[in-house]
């Protein structure tokens, strides 16, 4: 018997057990269509991670004011403006590797123009902030160093607030106003998206800092020079955490802090948040891969057993063919053929239905769908692995069968 004739006989075989076959491939369909959604859908995932983190922009650090103690009582982190223009001058001038500091101050409020308003948070900012945030204007342009010195009646708008505003009006040039002080847009940022905690990072409104501070969010009672944060852009090849150790040992001879006394303020390291994410998502790849391999070990007992079933029923059949000239290997060739078959199939159809489930998982949840062709290539492979394992032990015993005792089956 010839390899096509092998392969022929087997594919008869199991047409004409349709049913069984179809029943028998089923555990391998789960399993490879498990394992194409898996790193289908986790490679989006990580994906969308990445972008958004990439789009707070890279290798920053964020300054915030932390916990402060009044009268034996705790307010709670942010509680008490801890931050100022001068910690952040300080930080770039003396923390080594620090590219540019960026303080700032937010709050919300009520925008009017042309007719419309809209509700959305106000920044204000200094030029250090479209560094750090690797952020510039899609049209129009940025703020001017004199602008920011006198504190100009100037805004930048995010593209949500544009669309809301203006509609498809250019707003440059246009009077804005932001409760009830009048500004002049001279720019619309280009396009960040939601952000890693599910802002829209365009529903926003930028000002100068001096101007937020004299017109708009009104300057702090107890600290004029306060800032709501600071973000601290350090340059590439730098390291973060050395970084974030010299921020907080500056911070802490700034604010006069004793030993053993919490600090007053709090550094959030975007790269730390970057791994915890990545983390999570290896785990949860993790346990979609156990879940994929278990179904796959199942979909081989069941062909184990099915191929078992069908050496026992065709007992008779193994007999004539042996009896008739056949060799054992011709016997197990079949047997094995027939069990890759049935492996094969499976994953096959499991590739098509786990680019589908990939496909609806990632419109679902808003992800990019990241279908990587190692992964079908590795998913196919591994099933004809699953179709040899579990298939070798029943064509052997077929092919050991003695003849003149398979005759004799009844």
């Amino acid at each position: 018997m010839t390899l096509l004739d092998a392969i022929i006989s087997a594919l008869d075989a199991l047409r004409l057990q349709k049913m069984r076959s179809a029943l028998t491939m089923l555990g391998i369909i789960i399993g490879v269509s498990a394992v194409i959604a898996m790193v289908a859908v986790g490679g989006g995932a990580r994906e969308q991670v990445v972008a958004q983190l990439r789009s707070l922009g890279a290798n920053l650090l964020i300054v915030m004011p932390g916990n402060v103690t009044q009268g034996g009582v705790r307010l709670g982190s942010g509680a008490a403006s801890t931050l100022t223009d001068e910690d952040s001058a300080a930080i770039m001038k003396e923390v080594p590797g620090v590219q540019v500091t960026a303080p700032y101050m937010r709050g919300s409020a009520q925008l009017i123009a042309s007719g419309m308003n809209w509700a959305t948070g106000v920044f204000g900012v200094d030029l250090g902030w479209f560094e750090a945030r690797e952020w510039d204007a899609d049209t129009g342009r940025v703020f001017e160093p004199e602008e920011i010195s006198r504190g100009a009646q100037v805004a930048l708008i995010g593209q949500t607030v544009a669309r809301n505003l203006y509609g498809g009006l250019d707003p440059i040039g246009q009077e804005l106003r932001i409760r009830n002080v009048p500004f002049r847009v001279v720019g619309v940022m280009a396009k960040k998206g939601q952000s890693t905690w599910g802002q829209d990072q365009d529903d926003v409104v930028f000002v100068p800092l001096n101007t937020a501070r004299q017109r708009v969010l009104g300057r702090n009672q107890a600290n004029a020079r306060a800032v709501g944060s600071i973000y601290v852009k350090v340059r590439d090849g730098e390291s973060l955490s050395t970084a974030e150790e010299d921020v907080k040992a500056l911070l802490r001879q700034r604010h006069r802090m004793q030993p053993g006394q919490d600090d007053d303020f709090s550094i959030r390291n975007l790269a730390d948040i970057a791994a915890t994410r990545e983390a999570s998502a290896r785990t949860l790849a993790v346990l979609l891969a156990a879940v994929a391999g278990v179904s796959l070990a199942v979909g081989g007992i069941g062909i184990m057993n099915i191929m078992l079933v069908s050496v026992t029923e065709r007992t008779r059949e193994i007999g004539l063919r042996l009896a008739v000239g056949a060799r054992q290997r011709d016997i197990l060739r079949q047997f094995l053929f027939e069990a890759i078959g049935l492996a094969a199939i499976g994953g096959a159809i499991g590739v098509l239905l786990g680019v589908g489930a990939a496909y609806l998982i990632s419109n679902a949840a808003g992800w990019p769908l990241l279908i990587q062709p190692e992964s079908i290539l590795l998913a196919v492979a591994f099933s004809g692995l699953v179709g040899v394992f579990f298939g070798w032990y029943p064509a052997l015993r077929a092919s050991r069968l003695d003849p003149i005792e398979a005759l004799r089956h009844t």
